[in-house]
């Protein structure tokens, strides 16, 4: 297989998922530091599901781009 299909299907596969299932992640940030003491917030973000529209998109247009290239 080679590696811009595999590459293809990966983002494929990663799109979808954020598509369908949604995919998030925790970010910690300081709001209030006085000395020792330090105050912070976890912060949870998810990814735009646009985000993961195109990571399929690319996805399926690497897919197409390694099966064309492979047969011609």
């Amino acid at each position: 297989m080679r590696p811009m299909t595999l590459v293809g299907i990966i983002l494929l596969a990663l799109g979808a998922f954020i598509v369908f299932r949604g995919l998030n992640y925790s970010s910690d940030r300081s709001v209030l530091k006085v000395g020792e003491l330090e105050a912070s917030v976890e912060e949870r973000r998810s990814v735009p599901v646009w985000a993961g529209g195109l990571a399929a998109a690319a996805g399926l247009a690497l897919v197409v781009a390694g099966a064309r290239r492979r047969g011609g």
